[in-house]
């Protein structure tokens, strides 16, 4: 049986058929261009830190005092301050380490897992801005000191990113991803937490004992594997 494909009417309907699966391959190949291009997020790499409270702000650097803008971080109301303490472990110290603004409702200690030698401490591995039961810390500024025993920790490795890029990749708050490194020496990194902000500008943050491992740098691009 021989179908007939000039009559008019199964004309139409192969034009119609032959459209459709034109425009559906149109659709994923954008949709792939699209995620592909998500899916590459800049680095950026942080050094050991402190978060203080308005209280210890006050206690280190005199009542009243503020954080002067050094320069900007990538997030919106970020920055870097010039303003610097020493921490101080039961083994050792680590001067200048760089004050990070806004002030915050308490004050973190963000040190890197390799300062556990120099410090004498064990560090826990916490989300930033969770405070936990941790090694005791010794903070010292110009002004006084303050003893701390719930910030010092190292950081999770986490990624920031906008509500609208996250709804593209199919993610959500709290959400746990892998990200891989480009290159010969290809490495991925594991339990990558999503943080979601309105405001985020999306950015992949790793300490300096991750990205020196990786023989990575700030401006750097990797790749989400979802």
């Amino acid at each position: 049986m021989t179908t007939d494909i000039e009559n008019p009417d199964i004309k139409k309907v192969i034009q119609e058929i032959v459209t459709n699966i034109l425009q559906d391959n149109q659709n994923n190949e954008f949709s792939r261009n699209i995620n592909d291009d998500l899916l590459r997020i800049p680095v950026g790499v942080s050094n050991r830190h402190v978060h203080l409270c308005r209280k210890d702000m006050d206690v280190l650097f005199g009542e009243g005092s503020e954080l002067t803008e050094y320069r900007e971080l990538t997030q919106k109301g970020y920055f870097a301050a010039k303003e610097t303490v020493t921490v101080v472990g039961p083994k050792g110290a680590i001067n200048k380490v760089r004050l990070l603004g806004p002030l915050r409702n308490d004050t973190q200690i963000e040190v890197l897992a390799s300062d556990r030698f120099t410090l004498g401490i064990e560090p826990p591995v916490r989300e930033s801005g969770s405070p936990t039961v941790a090694p005791t810390i010794t903070i010292v500024g110009p002004k006084g000191t303050v003893i701390n025993n719930m910030g010092g920790m190292v950081a999770w490795r986490h990624i920031h990113m906008n509500a609208y890029e996250s709804k593209l990749l199919g993610v959500s708050d709290g959400d746990y991803v892998k990200v891989k490194t480009q290159g010969e020496r290809e490495i991925i990194f594991s339990n990558v937490k999503i943080r979601i902000g309105e405001a985020f500008r999306t950015e992949l943050h790793l300490d300096s004992d991750e990205a020196n491992a990786a023989s990575i740098k700030n401006g750097d691009f990797l790749k989400i594997i979802l």
